[in-house]
């Protein structure tokens, strides 16, 4: 699977506005799209499939945005796009509900009601980037009356359940380009239910949210709270479960459709940090016990074993054979 970004760059300059809202009346939903910017757009847009799951991602400087009557009787996908905000500030009004949003917010909106959205000038330059979750209304295992209420409502991404999808809507745009067909199936699954139990808590519908979805919360919160900790050399599946208030046993349960244990992956994830510095340059003076330690791995001499048997190659053989300094550092 790829997530293939698109530049307005490759028009022409007085081209650059109809080509990218073109694009998006295509991959989004027909809109009227007004802006003051026509004769140079410097914008993006792209998309990615994940299974049933699509994500769009586009950039854009200051717009209006109208979905009207027409263009509904026109086409509509029939979805909520739950939006994560990532740019400067943006403005919506939908089904008598208005919403002024900041950079790191989630907001909902419909494709089957009309609205009226701005992209506004301001700071990152002016420019409004998004990330948009495009979820089917009628897939969604949640009352559609109590969902549309949250309609152009935002609420913050930066902590709780919010927080994690945010993060993981993140995560997913930046390895988008190397998931084969079968992970972005499974990754899709995965942002479904998280995406499910997201609105359901804030619909306050948590009793019609499928327990799949309750497990794949969990699990985010375990993976956001490993990926904080890799440089603790204390991180463990037993300190793991203690602080999410999990037995050890319910938390390797989370993982049973994993292809990795708790502890493998934890293994897994530092090794690839480990990886990824050896060949950086700004660390290319950084002594290899330096890098493996900065990464939770207490032992130089057991760190060169477990990253040998994983690549096939011993630290310095891998930094030398990339390009890095091989000779900084022992084994």
């Amino acid at each position: 699977m790829s997530l293939t970004v698109l530049h307005s760059a490759v028009v022409e300059p007085e081209h650059r506005f109809e080509w990218w809202r073109d694009l998006i009346s295509q991959d989004v939903a027909p809109t009227r799209i007004t802006t003051d910017h026509a004769e140079d757009f410097p914008a993006t847009a792209g998309m990615a499939q994940l299974g049933a799951v699509r994500l769009t991602v586009m950039s854009f400087p200051a717009i209006r945005s109208e979905r009207t009557p027409a263009l509904i009787r026109y086409s509509d996908p029939e979805d909520y796009q739950l939006t994560l905000i990532r740019g400067t500030e943006m403005w919506i009004t939908q089904d008598r509900n208005e919403a002024r949003m900041a950079a790191g917010d989630l907001v909902l909106w419909s494709t089957s009601l009309p609205f009226d959205g701005r992209g506004l000038a301001g700071s990152h330059d002016g420019i409004s980037k998004a990330i948009i979750l495009h979820l089917p209304r009628t897939g969604l295992p949640l009352p559609t009356a109590k969902v549309d209420r949250l309609l152009a409502n935002a609420v913050p991404g930066r902590t709780g359940m919010a927080g994690i999808l945010a993060r993981h809507l993140l995560g997913v745009t930046e390895d988008a380009a190397h998931l084969e067909e079968s992970a972005a199936a499974r990754v899709g699954i995965a942002t479904w239910e998280l995406a499910t139990a997201f609105l359901g808590d804030w619909a306050d519908a948590r009793d019609r949210v499928p327990p799949e979805s309750g497990d794949r919360m969990r699990l985010a919160r375990v993976d956001a709270f490993i990926d904080a900790n890799l440089s603790d050399p204390r991180l463990t599946p037993a300190a793991i479960a203690a602080h999410h208030h999990l037995s050890v046993r319910t938390l390797h349960w989370l993982f049973r459709h994993r292809d990795e244990t708790v502890a493998a992956t934890i293994r897994h994830r530092r090794l690839t940090r480990c990886r990824a510095d050896l060949v950086a340059d700004r660390y290319a003076a950084v002594p290899i016990h330096t890098i493996a330690a900065r990464w939770g791995f207490t032992s130089a001499a057991a760190f060169s074993r477990v990253f040998r048997r994983e690549y096939g190659v011993t630290p310095r053989e891998f930094r030398a054979t990339a390009g890095g300094a091989g000779g900084a550092g022992e084994e």
